[in-house]
């Protein structure tokens, strides 16, 4: 069986392209936290989530911004491809097959909230990311 569920936080807002058959495809990452055996006792792992399903991409790109915590279940796929150096790169996708909010609204960040990020524009995980584990 194959079957992954996340609980994290978007590190952008979803982005929005259109499949050769003109349906909406929406794709994005999640920072999700993971306990280890380290300095801080935690690390997080950033998932690429695409959304293939024309519903589901829909309620992503309506829905979805940078920052929101969401649950996301669906199943991993990988593939590859060759870039335009001639370099075979191996690809690991979550294809969502439903996602759902994890926080209320007065939790949730606001558009331009001041959150922290890159210089890619990803969001900076904090180290005191136990309660992003869904299952700690």
């Amino acid at each position: 069986m194959n079957k992954v569920m996340l609980m994290g936080r978007l590190t952008r807002d979803p982005m929005i392209r259109h499949a050769q058959s003109g349906a909406k495809v929406a794709s994005y990452s999640l920072a999700v936290g993971r306990a280890y055996k380290g300095t801080d006792g935690t690390t997080a792992d950033f998932p690429r989530c695409v959304c293939i399903f024309p519903k589901v991409a829909e309620f992503a790109e309506q829905h979805l911004r940078k920052g929101l915590k969401v649950i996301v279940v669906g199943r991993i796929q990988t593939g590859s491809y060759t870039n335009k150096d001639g370099q075979k790169v191996y690809t690991t996708d979550v294809i969502v097959e439903s996602q759902e909010f994890a926080e209320g609204k007065k939790n949730a960040p606001k558009t331009g909230s001041g959150l922290e990020t890159d210089k890619d524009g990803y969001l900076v995980v904090p180290d005191d990311i136990d309660d992003e584990l869904p299952f700690a």
